[in-house]
């Protein structure tokens, strides 16, 4: 693999539509499909999703904590569902926002991108909240593997905004993300070319983006946006809060999707529907 994360998440959104499927297994969503809350319910769902959504759109966001809740057993189903997005050529994000320093930090990121990885997805969720810098194993990897990460800078939830909006030494926590993402991005800002390593930022932050001077296209980060649809985020909330970096979003949508299931191409039908509605 030679081809930057951000080349690929580019054209593929320039293709399918700027979507990321979430395959979210909680248990209300195993019983609204009238699956029962075990592995076995756990791979049918999971399965379901590849089924549906492998292929047709840009990218799939399994979130970990629902798969290692059933321990080693739903990590294989896991597994299986990166391997099989990943032989139909539709990216992975995997979605463990893992966060440590020196050598803790080095295995998960060898765990999650390496190339001796059991099931290696294209990219995954971490947390700079030791500071960006303690994520270094994992963006230097990830880097040298052509895959990316998506650093938490600023989330929705309410909680966030204690750390990410506090000020040192003149400068938001969220900006200093923004800031250590714009310099790892710096050679493919230089080729006119989304980088690696993207950031996390709420659909719903209304206009924190702006007010805490987030240069997002300076950092030329491709950005997961969390908050869409079911979680009341609109089009015209996506328009304002990232203005001239919208084409960078990658929009993370669930429950607005997984709700049309357990049937196949309900799922597929949804996922194109949202696809389209976000397309600028």
């Amino acid at each position: 693999m030679t081809t930057g994360f951000g080349v690929r998440l580019r054209h593929a959104m320039d293709h399918l539509g700027p979507l990321c499927v979430g395959i979210d297994p909680h248990r209300s969503l195993l019983q609204a499909w009238d699956l029962t809350y075990d592995v076995a319910g756990l791979e049918r769902f999971a399965l379901t999703c590849v089924e549906a959504f492998a292929g047709s759109v840009a990218a799939v966001k399994p979130q970990s904590a629902f798969f290692e809740v059933f321990g080693s057993r739903g990590v294989a189903v896991q597994e299986r569902v990166l391997a099989d997005l990943r032989a139909a050529g539709t990216l992975t994000i995997l979605d463990a926002k893992r966060g440590d320093i020196g050598s803790t930090m080095a295995g998960y990121a060898a765990a999650y991108l390496g190339p001796d990885a059991v099931s290696p997805a294209d990219a995954l969720t971490v947390s700079p909240y030791l500071g960006y810098e303690s994520l270094r194993p994992a963006i230097d990897l990830a880097q040298q593997q052509a895959r990316g990460l998506f650093v938490l800078a600023l989330t929705s939830n309410p909680e966030g905004a204690a750390v990410q909006h506090a000020v040192r030494n003149g400068r938001t926590v969220a900006a200093t993300v923004v800031e250590g993402a714009t310099v790892d991005n710096s050679l493919a800002r230089e080729r006119g070319e989304l980088g690696g390593i993207g950031l996390v930022v709420g659909a719903t932050v209304g206009d924190a983006v702006h007010r805490l001077g987030l240069d997002l296209v300076t950092a030329a980060a491709p950005v997961l946006a969390p908050g869409y649809g079911a979680q009341g985020g609109t089009v015209a909330d996506l328009d304002q809060v990232f203005g001239v970096a919208r084409r960078q979003v990658l929009v993370a949508s669930s429950r607005a999707v997984l709700g049309a299931g357990p049937d196949v191409a309900r799922l597929a039908e949804a996922a194109r529907r949202v696809a389209d509605g976000l397309r600028g």
